[in-house]
């Protein structure tokens, strides 16, 4: 009605009332396209908003994200443990084989022990064989072969011993089968002698095993006192008698080898050799 009044104020007092109310009708309808539309550009920038703010909202976690991977790959190739010092990390190495770990028995105890096992053994430990027989397997077969090495080398550069005069050849894998041609009872005796040592070594080996009171290989048999001088002189003689047990094995492996092959004497071969490759 204030309306109306106002409007009929305005166009004067000639208008009709329909007139009026088609003017107000036409006045409140401006106004709600005009409030319609007002609404619509509200929505349309809310909307616009939350779009960027989605935007804005996934980058962050693409960043985030991102970062997190990156983080990860480089702690994938960093070292595990950085404080960890390098005389450890060669301590556990092996002296022998430095890209290969130490085995965890073969500490460094044992004379010539340089931690040299790549197929395993000394990890054995079933059907009565562990890390105390292979030590005394290897140390008997050590002083085993040297004295094979030495007799070969002795009877070829002296001749045979008394009693063994049918033994004439020089390679002493021929000379071994003269010996049984002409004198049989001579090696079922040196076989006899070795299963009586076997006997006796197998013995000691395991009472030593058992109690611990006894080191592989040592039998009490030192005439000459060596075991009983300085501990370090001791320890070097020790790792001596290693060392050139495993040298003799090798060449006594070569003088059988070579022996069958070409049925000559390990010198006789050596001297062959070097004079057919003299300049």
């Amino acid at each position: 009605m204030v309306a109306a009044r106002a409007v009929e104020r305005r166009g004067g007092g000639g208008m009709k009332k329909s007139d009026v109310m088609a003017k107000l009708t036409g006045i409140n309808q401006g106004d709600l396209q005009l409030e319609h539309m007002n609404c619509k550009d509200l929505q349309r920038h809310r909307a616009n908003l939350l779009l960027q703010n989605n935007h804005h909202y996934a980058d962050t976690m693409m960043k985030i994200t991102a970062l997190a991977l990156l983080a990860g790959s480089a702690a994938a190739f960093a070292p595990a443990q950085v404080a960890k010092s390098s005389t450890a990390l060669n301590a556990e190495k092996s002296k022998a084989l430095p890209f290969m770990n130490r085995p965890a028995l073969l500490d460094g105890s044992m004379a010539g022990d340089v931690g040299f096992d790549p197929l395993g053994l000394s990890n054995i430990d079933d059907v009565g064989i562990d890390l105390y027989w292979l030590r005394e397997a290897e140390i008997k077969h050590c002083r085993v072969a040297m004295l094979a090495v030495t007799g070969f080398l002795q009877v070829e550069a002296f001749g045979p011993a008394p009693g063994c005069e049918a033994a004439t050849a020089k390679c002493q894998t021929d000379a071994f089968w003269q010996i049984w041609n002409s004198h049989p009872q001579y090696i079922a005796a040196g076989l006899i002698m070795i299963m009586m040592i076997e006997a006796v070594s197998g013995i000691a080996a395991t009472s030593g095993r058992e109690s611990g009171d006894r080191a592989p290989g040592d039998f009490g048999l030192d005439p000459l006192g060596f075991m009983k001088g300085d501990p370090a002189k001791v320890e070097r003689l020790k790792a001596q008698e290693v060392a050139n047990g495993r040298l003799a094995m090798w060449a006594a492996s070569g003088l059988i080898l070579q022996g069958c092959q070409t049925h000559m004497g390990g010198i006789e071969a050596m001297s062959n050799s070097l004079n057919d490759n003299m300049f």
